[in-house]
């Protein structure tokens, strides 16, 4: 599959900016799955200073200043990705059991570096009894980690309603838990603070996925957005993807930009501004499929 993904961000102040600083997280991830094979950043006004470097969870990232007085400030990325095929289900049914698992990541000499970073709570993900006690009713004793993890993540989709006026950023997960409510960010955080309470290593995922119009409609610009899944560590296969808001293994429609240990680690954009009173922010995106004729 390909994909042609544009991200367009525009900030409105009420007054002038004289100074804008922001960290940006929106060039795509290459990895087994995915390859980017076009990509373009466009800044409005142009920025004073502009560094691209990988961050600690080597994801591209972006450092931006903008001396020049402004009231609007604009941010478009756009990009093309092609994806490879990931594992299906049946091709994952010889996982070790969790506890073996959890068992093997309590000793650190045994494992990757990277992986042990995503064992601990994170400033958006904190560990507790009660996400303990939600995850164990799918992770039963000697029952394989990547069943389980599914078991997880048709139970999230299950028991909570997709409700973007819910939450906010800074909802604490104890309150998404008692809530049953929250967007694809809550999900996500859920589903990792889940797993680490249970001594298993799991990361944020941040991106974008396809969204198929009504039938009979045409698919609008700007009508998609960011969304945010959860990518599982195994010995056997590796990291495997898991998203509780669309009750699914990972396939052809994710496409990958940032992973760290929560989403203060990969937000798209954020930064200091100085001046520019209230502020008001307008985000679309527009996720279109690439006929193969088309990259011809």
């Amino acid at each position: 599959m390909r994909y042609h993904v544009l991200h367009e961000t525009e900030y409105h102040y009420d007054s002038v900016v004289t100074l804008s600083q922001q960290m940006l997280h929106m060039t795509p991830r290459n990895s087994n799955a995915q390859y980017c094979e076009q990509y373009s950043l466009i800044i409005s006004p142009t920025p004073t200073e502009h560094t691209q470097y990988f961050d600690y969870f080597k994801n591209y990232s972006d450092y931006i200043a903008v001396f020049t007085p402004h009231e609007l400030l604009k941010v478009s990325s756009s990009f093309t990705v092609s994806l490879q095929r990931r594992p299906y289900w049946t091709e994952l049914q010889n996982s070790l059991p969790w506890e073996t698992v959890a068992q093997q990541l309590l000793h650190p000499s045994n494992v990757d570096l990277e992986v042990v970073g995503y064992l601990y709570s994170s400033p958006n993900v904190k560990s507790s009894q009660a996400l303990m006690d939600f995850a164990l009713l799918s992770f039963w004793q000697g029952r394989p980690l990547i069943e389980a993890a599914l078991d997880l993540t048709q139970r999230i989709y299950q028991s909570f309603e997709f409700d973007p006026e819910a939450t906010n950023v800074s909802t604490p997960l104890d309150e998404v838990l008692a809530g049953k409510r929250g967007v694809c960010q809550d999900f996500a955080h859920l589903m990792i603070g889940c797993l680490r309470s249970l001594g298993l290593a799991s990361r944020y995922v941040s991106g974008y996925i396809l969204t198929n119009p009504p039938e009979g409609k045409e698919r609008l610009v700007g009508a998609d957005a960011s969304h945010a899944w959860v990518s599982v560590y195994c010995p056997t296969y590796g990291w495997i993807d898991f998203d509780p808001t669309n009750n699914c293994l990972v396939q052809s429609e994710h496409i990958t930009v940032a992973w760290g240990r929560d989403f203060s680690d990969v937000s798209p954009m954020r930064g200091v501004v100085l001046g520019g009173g209230a502020q008001e922010l307008t985000v679309r995106v527009t996720v279109t499929p690439v006929p193969l004729m088309a990259m011809t």
